[in-house]
């Protein structure tokens, strides 16, 4: 059993009234527990509103969303899901509601009944994964963006979710900022085993996952490792999607005559195959 899968899943808004609007049309995927997908797609894709049926806060006007073999349409399970999949959204001050880190991050809890020792376990926990222990008692607001976003993070670990959805996370930060999360939720992927859900626009970022899924227009029309993605650099630029720089590079110098026979999607990658002895 798969951990999230999407069987023919539509979402519509306005349903049946004259404004309705097709956001994602009968979409079928499987996510594993443990992976780390990439999700892109440009503005109005469906890639947001996807990400949002997968712990509830948006319902399938039809199909079916199944989270640990749970149906989000069933009130009862409602709470179970939203305790194991976790959403870190892009602009962290919307996030933020508590005047100290640690009360933060332990509204989540504390709203589900959690005990008050089981609270304070998961809270220290939780900003240590992030390290963000020693701003325990410093004021959300006094942080930098990237500094906000791992508290949101932790927020969401310390509700013991098995899995982070993450809608731009880095789009409002600075590089600092952007090196600060994805170094964050990468280490929480490879270390930790927690499933990965990432939204981006950066493609650095995407590269990283296991495994990216393409919306275009409310359908997912591709799916597969970032090198499969990306190596067909033509389809993507098609889909108003850029491709990571060393890729994009890789693509101009073939085109120029340079021989490059192996896919680039990182410096690594074309610091090999340009300089071969290095």
């Amino acid at each position: 059993m798969s951990f999230i899968e999407c069987k023919n899943l539509s979402h519509i808004y306005n349903q049946g009234q004259s404004n309705e609007h097709i956001a994602v049309e009968n979409v079928n995927l499987k996510i594993e527990a443990g992976e780390f997908v990439a999700i892109l797609g440009t503005n109005g894709s469906g890639k947001s509103t996807l990400a949002k049926h997968f712990n509830g806060l948006l319902l399938p006007s039809s199909g079916r969303c199944l989270v640990n073999g749970m149906d989000t349409t069933e009130e009862d399970k409602m709470w179970d899901i939203r305790r194991q999949i976790g959403m870190v959204f892009q602009n962290p001050d919307n996030q933020i509601i508590a005047a100290i880190v640690e009360d933060d991050v332990g509204f989540g809890p504390e709203n589900i009944g959690m005990e008050p020792h089981e609270i304070r376990r998961n809270v220290t926990s939780a900003l240590r994964m992030v390290d963000m222990e020693e701003y325990r008692n410093f004021s959300p607001h006094h942080l930098s963006g990237g500094q906000k976003q791992r508290v949101a993070i932790a927020g969401a670990l310390a509700m013991n979710s098995k899995c982070l959805v993450l809608d731009e996370p880095t789009a409002m930060l600075d590089p600092r900022g952007r090196h600060e999360v994805i170094d964050t939720v990468n280490m929480l992927n490879k270390e930790k085993g927690i499933t990965i859900i990432y939204i981006t626009h950066f493609m650095e970022e995407a590269a990283l996952a296991d495994r990216i899924l393409v919306m275009d227009r409310g359908h997912m029309i591709a799916a597969g490792t970032p090198r499969e993605i990306f190596q067909d650099i033509g389809a993507m630029k098609k889909r108003g999607l850029a491709v990571p720089m060393a890729a994009e590079l890789a693509y101009r110098l073939k085109q120029k005559g340079v021989k490059i026979t192996e896919s680039v999607i990182n410096t690594k990658d074309l610091v090999k195959v340009l300089c071969p002895s290095n």
